[in-house]
């Protein structure tokens, strides 16, 4: 290696080495459009200002890399002359002025909504575009998706399902759309000819299907125009009418499908450049860049199962291998988030024959047996790359009635615990609805039900999570930021006697008269069949079987309640140390298809009699008020001996416990009763 010649070799080898060790991977984030910066002194929320940064980026995918290959219909995209596919989305970031934290904390959207600003903690705060069904429009986070093609750019087909509920009377006309919150557009039909499609109605969801036939029906706008109307691929026209009584099914073969799993890509790939980039590939400067050391991505219901699929298919690693986020917060996430499927829906919940719950569930390896899908958990592709974040899991009682999340802790066959992995802390919120009270105050009469919510027979559920849920984030950064372990999890459990089966015989529910009791209310975990190329366990690939087929039930639990008739596994609010009545996870529909059912992810409210003599007079076998309290101020100081408590333990922060005990002396608590 002496001669000129083998030196300048050497010397061309090492140059091209380091080269290539500049030069990103193919697929990246390769260009950041900022299109507005707008300065927030500071605030009561945080002593220090802020910028505001709102744009779109640009992004480029390998469908050879195996990072991406999980992609369902990656392969079938419209590619570059690089064979890379594009993609964009929308993106807002808070950036701390001064001191910054060094925390880039990535809040999830859901369908599309949220918005940033201060963080309390001098973090910058991120959101940005997933979701490829959605329509773009001012203040929504939205991805823009191709759609993927088939041989020489014919349609790429395959089986879609809609389901049409609560209808108004008289209605000959429906749109064919999919998902609760923000309806979306369903494909359109490769055929007009309904005798290529099937349209049925059910009574109830345990009802059989009865098909509607073809010649009473039509893709088509009958509004203005009788039956069978004006031909339409977005509507569909029923002869006669629809009766609300009723559910209705549609299953067609659609056409064009959106590559809607790239919007976990999009989440990916974003925050790799925001933490580990300076520059995009135009020169456009990354506003964040030299200031993030720890990351951390949290999302409430949608989007909460949003992170547990990031995880699951292995997005917390980036192209390059490098971890994207150090912690995690999947909050009120029952399932996963049905995106990485041909035809997705996932704007849904998890009603009758919407997938979700089909692929794994649990933190640590289990032997789903019951469902015949071997040993498997969320961790195996973090694990395998060495990219798991550290996570706290946060849900309570409604994701255990409503979102069918029991198998979650204690597998498909409910025989016993299922334990968690030993880089997850799970705190469970008992009695309390699908995120907490919006309100978080002291209620006497339950919480107002929100705008399009549906009828439920009791008041809402106003027992709140948002004050716990403060101190579980601030928990979170610190473990990430200073490896300080939060508290052990508090959870309901087989093993302490916590969990039964779900009916009030078991629960230990009080009797109240005139009032509902929880048998019936729970909404079954049902096993699903979506045929041979749906890959179950990544809720991924071409569903053949839509919808799909019910094997069979899987069983739940539910957590035992007091004399009171509420729950005492987990983290307690205050409310409910020093409860004013009785808080359900469940509650009961008042009126329209399944009235007499589970009112959907709305947990209910029953108060206590204010007195003695309305106890008795009423057979109520719950203590009144005035026996718990006696008095206005015995409540006022009960509040705030159980606020000082909470915090001294560490689940309430000191500012919270003053507003609460604000609250409780503002209230009306037995003020007419001294």
């Amino acid at each position: 290696m002496g001669s000129k010649a083998a030196r300048q070799a050497l010397l061309s080898t090492a140059i091209a080495i380091l080269a290539g060790l500049a030069i990103p991977a193919e697929g990246r984030l390769t260009r950041l459009h900022i299109l507005s910066r707008d300065t927030v002194p500071a605030s009561k929320i945080d002593d220090r200002p802020y910028e505001i940064i709102k744009g779109t980026f640009e992004a480029k995918l390998d469908p050879r890399d195996a990072r991406n290959a999980i992609i369902t219909d990656l392969a079938n995209a419209p590619r570059n002359q690089a064979g890379l596919v594009a993609y964009s989305a929308t993106f807002e970031i808070a950036r701390p002025l001064e001191r910054p934290s060094g925390v880039l904390f990535y809040d999830v959207p859901n369908r599309g909504n949220g918005q940033v600003g201060p963080d309390e903690d001098g973090h910058a705060r991120v959101i940005s575009g997933w979701q490829g069904d959605l329509t773009p429009q001012p203040g929504t986070q939205t991805a823009q998706v191709p759609t993927a093609k088939g041989a020489n750019g014919t349609p790429l087909t395959g089986p879609v399902f809609a389901r049409f509920m609560d209808m108004p009377a008289g209605a000959t006309t429906l749109p064919i759309v999919g998902g609760i919150g923000r309806a979306v557009a369903r494909p359109e039909p490769v055929s007009l000819d309904t005798r290529r499609a099937r349209l049925f109605h059910q009574a109830s969801d345990v009802s059989p299907q009865v098909d509607v036939p073809a010649d009473q029906w039509a893709f088509a706008d009958c509004s203005s125009t009788p039956f069978p109307g004006t031909p339409d691929p977005h509507k569909i026209c029923l002869k006669g009418g629809f009766d609300p009584a009723l559910a209705y099914g549609l299953g067609y073969e659609g056409k064009d499908p959106k590559v809607l799993g790239i919007g976990f890509a999009a989440t990916r790939d974003l925050n790799s450049f925001l933490r580990y980039r300076t520059v995009d590939d135009a020169g456009t400067a990354n506003p964040l860049a030299g200031t993030i050391r720890w990351t951390v991505i949290a999302g409430t219901s949608q989007s909460g199962n949003y992170v547990k699929s990031f995880i699951n298919l292995g997005f917390n690693a980036d192209e390059n291998g490098k971890i994207v986020f150090d912690g995690a917060n999947p909050n009120i996430a029952g399932r996963q988030v049905p995106l990485n499927f041909r035809f997705a829906v996932p704007g849904g919940a998890a009603s009758l024959y919407e997938l979700g719950s089909e692929g794994t569930l649990w933190w640590s390896r289990y032997n789903d047996k019951t469902r015949g899908r071997g040993v498997h958990s969320l961790l195996d592709r973090c694990s395998a790359s060495r990219t798991c974040p550290k996570i706290i899991e946060t849900f309570g009682s409604t994701e255990i009635w409503g979102l069918r999340i029991s198998p979650e802790m204690v597998g498909t066959d409910a025989m016993k615990d299922v334990p968690l992995a030993p880089n997850v802390r799970r705190y469970y919120f008992p009695s309390v609805t699908h995120g907490g009270s919006a309100t978080g105050g002291i209620s006497l009469d339950g919480e107002k039900a929100w705008p399009g919510a549906p009828s439920c027979r009791l008041p809402g559920n106003p027992n709140p999570t948002q004050p716990t849920m403060r101190t579980l984030l601030k928990r979170l950064v610190a473990w990430v930021q200073t490896g300080k372990e939060p508290p052990a999890s508090a959870y309901p459990t087989i093993a302490k006697g916590d969990l039964v089966k779900p009916n009030a015989k078991a629960m230990g529910w009080p009797a109240i008269p005139g009032q509902p009791s929880p048998d019936g209310m729970l909404n079954e975990f049902i096993n699903y069949d979506a045929g041979p190329t749906f890959r179950h366990l990544d809720l991924s690939g071409v569903p053949t079987i839509q919808p799909p087929g019910i094997i069979g039930r899987i069983p739940s639990l539910v957590p035992r309640v007091n004399a009171d008739g509420n729950e005492t596994a987990g983290v307690p609010s205050v409310q409910l140390l020093v409860p004013l009545g009785t808080y359900t996870g469940w509650n009961v529909l008042q009126r329209g298809y399944g009235a007499g059912s589970s009112c959907g992810f709305a947990g209910g409210f029953i108060p206590f009699a204010t007195t003695i003599s309305e106890r008795l007079s009423s057979n109520d076998p719950r203590p009144s008020l005035e026996e718990r309290y006696g008095t206005h101020d015995g409540f006022v100081a009960r509040v705030r001996e159980v606020a000082a408590q909470q915090v001294a333990q560490g689940w309430l922060l000191p500012d919270d416990a003053a507003r609460l005990i604000a609250q409780a002396d503002a209230s009306p608590v037995l003020r007419r009763a001294q």
